[in-house]
C-alpha cells in the first residue's frame, strides 16, 4: 500500500498528510480551497482537482471532512469516491459522524468489493501534529488490519471496535465524555477566580489528582492565555453532540447530562462557532 488519496485537509487533516508522507506515503490530496494547502503541496503532496480524481486508481482514500452531509456527498454522490475507487481499494471515513452513513457507506462499497472503514479520531490538532490520535475503527477484521501501518503513521492508541459504525459510536461515547470533563473545567476556573483564588494555582494544584483530566491540562491553559483558537472546532462539537443525542435518542436513552453541555455549546455556536471547544468559557462570568 503506496498510493493514498485524502480528501478535507484542515485543522487536523494537513497534520495527518504530513505524518503520512513522513511515513513514506505518496499523498494525493483534494480540499474544497486549494490556496489553504500550498504549504502541503510544497512539501510533495500532489493537488487533484476533484474527489473522484483524488481517489481514483489509490490504494486507499482517507477523508475527515466537516458534517455529516459532506461525508454523504464526498462518498455517495455521483463522481464520488465509491464511483471512483478501484475493486480492492480501502476507503476509510475518520471524520467524526453519523454511525448510520458508516454503515450505508459500508453496504455501498461492499457492492463494488471496495473495503470501508470508519475510524474517527480523538487528540485535536495536538495529536494530529504529533501522530499520537487515538483512532478507533469499525468495519472489517482484515481491512483493519490491512490498513494498520495508516493508521500507525497518524496515531498511538489504535483500537478495532467491530463491525461497521462502531467506530463512530466509539467516538460519540469519547464526546458524550469529554463534554462533562471540558464543562467541569470551565465551572472550577469560573468558581476559584469569584472567590479569589489564584486561577493558575489552583489548577496546577488538582490537575494532577482525582480532579486531573486531558481537558483541564490542555484546555485550561488555553484559557488562561486567552487562546481561543481551534484544536477542534466548537461548531463542530455541536454536531458530534447533536448525533449523540440522535443515536441516544434512538436507543430510548436520557443523556441529562449531556443534553446540557449541548444546549450551553449551540447557544455559543452562532458567536462563537469558529473558535475551539475552549470557549466554553464564553458562557461564564470568568
Amino acid at each position: 500500500m503506496k498510493d493514498i488519496g485524502f480528501i478535507g485537509v484542515g485543522v487536523m487533516g494537513k497534520s495527518m498528510v504530513r505524518n503520512l508522507m513522513k511515513a513514506g506515503y505518496s499523498l494525493s490530496i483534494y480540499t474544497r480551497t486549494k490556496s489553504k494547502v500550498e504549504d502541503v503541496i510544497s512539501e510533495g503532496a500532489f493537488w487533484c482537482d476533484s474527489v473522484g480524481e483524488c481517489a481514483k486508481d489509490k490504494d486507499a482514500v482517507i477523508t475527515i471532512v466537516g458534517y455529516p452531509s459532506d461525508v454523504k456527498e464526498v462518498y455517495l454522490n455521483q463522481g464520488g469516491i465509491i464511483e471512483a475507487a478501484r475493486e480492492g481499494c480501502y476507503i476509510i471515513d475518520m471524520t467524526t459522524s453519523d454511525p448510520d452513513i458508516a454503515k450505508h457507506i459500508y453496504a455501498a462499497a461492499a457492492e463494488k468489493n471496495v473495503h470501508a472503514l470508519d475510524a474517527p479520531v480523538s487528540g485535536g490538532d495536538v495529536g494530529a501534529k504529533n501522530g499520537t490520535l487515538a483512532i478507533m475503527v469499525g468495519g472489517d477484521q482484515a481491512a483493519f488490519d490491512a490498513c494498520l501501518p495508516l493508521f500507525e503513521a497518524m496515531g498511538k492508541n489504535i483500537v478495532y471496535e467491530g463491525e461497521a459504525g462502531n467506530g463512530q459510536h466509539t467516538k460519540m461515547a469519547n464526546q458524550i465524555a469529554l463534554g462533562g470533563a471540558i464543562a467541569g473545567v470551565c465551572e472550577a476556573m469560573t468558581y476559584a477566580k469569584k472567590v479569589g483564588l489564584d486561577v493558575e494555582t489552583m489548577l496546577n494544584t488538582i490537575s494532577s489528582g482525582a480532579a486531573g483530566s486531558w481537558q483541564m491540562s490542555n484546555m485550561a491553559p488555553r484559557i488562561l492565555n486567552g487562546d481561543f483558537n481551534p484544536g477542534f472546532y466548537l461548531k463542530h462539537y455541536v454536531k458530534d453532540l447533536r448525533i449523540a443525542l440522535e443515536q441516544a435518542d434512538a436507543s430510548e436513552l436520557e443523556l441529562a447530562v449531556t443534553k446540557l453541555v449541548f444546549d450551553i455549546y449551540e447557544s455559543l455556536q452562532d458567536e462563537y462557532g469558529d473558535l475551539g471547544t475552549q470557549a466554553l468559557i464564553k458562557n461564564y462570568d470568568f
